[in-house]
């Protein structure tokens, strides 16, 4: 228990130290990234080091299995070249039992890392995307779903607009059942609009069965309602900013996932990319797992034998293969072409299952 506990000292100790230097350097060059997409719009160096800071986690969270993967190979090299692990073998100690203490450490970061720094990163990559979106363009538009549909706002120097829909197609193009509120100003509502259907084109939202409401104090509203067969509306928005306006899969908590998908498919979108993401989440403890093993595949033998630079390359291809393997599979899920259970689970179990065959060969000869 002792000699566990050792090992899992040092693979934390690793981690914590590859994750501070990680982090350093993301942190520098996301910096500059800020300062060049927001230097045009007047954004001043606190407010950069604001974005980033909040934009920082998502990377983080991006490459954890790879700093758990350098983080074994760092363990395991400094073990051979002090002889722990020879001497350790020579113990009677099998390399799968000097596995146990990182997997277990690997474990716990994985469960950590799916039920406290998704919802982090989640809460930190939606301010970073508000505060984006306010500083290019004063916070012009913004998307909202629940049950009841799905609500927009879009808006200029001149007014805002509301917009409610009871359903929208897959990709956001066209909505059903719409209903705009345009305001001016301060002084309230001065227009309402309702249409079967609104389609989303260059500027404009085309309506289609419109019936326009001028609420305009001393007009009676019904008496002067206009109806249109076809009804242009100028827009501000783009299929492109509603879409990124629901937000990534990494920008809801991993609590709240189940729920917004729910919300997603009452709304009429398609929600596979968040059906993937959050099957992909549930197995990072076990592609953690992995990654500690396909690393000590490579790198539990005594640097005397030689090799150890081979080794390491031989590794280090084989995690990133491995790496991107599981966002390949990731991207044929959300694209259909493979189940989802099948592109979130079958890259970690294959790997665990890769590894172990080099691990027996060289335990058992």
């Amino acid at each position: 228990m002792i000699l566990h506990i050792y090992f899992a000292r040092r693979f934390a100790m690793a981690f914590l130290y590859l994750t501070g230097i990680f982090y350093a350097i993301i942190m520098l060059f996301d910096l500059l990234d800020q300062t060049r997409k927001f230097s045009a719009f007047g954004v001043t160096l606190r407010q950069r080091i604001e974005l980033t800071f909040l934009n920082v986690p998502e990377a983080i969270n991006l490459i954890l299995p790879l700093i758990i993967f350098f983080a074994t190979i760092v363990l395991f090299l400094g073990l051979a070249r002090s002889s722990e692990l020879v001497v350790t073998r020579a113990a009677g100690r099998s390399a799968i039992r000097a596995l146990m203490a990182p997997l277990v450490v690997a474990l716990i970061v994985g469960v950590l890392a799916v039920s406290m720094l998704n919802p982090i990163v989640a809460a930190t990559s939606k301010r970073y995307a508000s505060l984006a979106e306010t500083y290019r363009s004063g916070g012009a538009s913004a998307l909202s779903i629940s049950f009841e549909g799905l609500w927009l706002r879009q808006g200029n120097l001149d007014g805002q607009t509301v917009i409610r829909a009871a359903r929208s197609n897959a990709d956001a193009s066209v909505l059903y059942d719409v209903t705009f509120i345009d305001f001016a100003g301060e002084s309230g509502p001065i227009r309402r609009t309702e249409a079967a259907s609104a389609a989303l084109g260059d500027g404009e939202w085309s309506l289609r069965q419109a019936k326009v409401w001028p609420l305009v104090s001393g007009l009676n509203p019904e008496g002067n309602a206009a109806t249109h067969e076809i009804l242009k509306v100028p827009s501000t928005l783009t299929l492109d900013s509603i879409r990124e306006s629901l937000g990534t899969p990494s920008s809801i908590s991993i609590w709240d996932m189940q729920y917004f998908i729910n919300q997603l498919e009452q709304s009429g979108f398609s929600a596979r990319r968040h059906k993937v993401w959050f099957q992909t989440e549930l197995a990072r403890p076990l592609f953690l797992m992995a990654m500690v093993l396909v690393a000590s595949a490579f790198t539990m033998h005594h640097t005397r034998f030689g090799g150890t630079g081979t080794a390491v390359l031989s590794a280090i291809l084989m995690g990133f293969g491995v790496y991107f393997i599981r966002s390949f599979a990731q991207i044929l899920g959300e694209n259909g072409q493979i189940p989802i259970a099948l592109a979130a689970w079958a890259p970690p179990i294959a790997a665990i299952c890769l590894a172990l065959g080099p691990l027996l060969h060289s335990e058992d000869g």
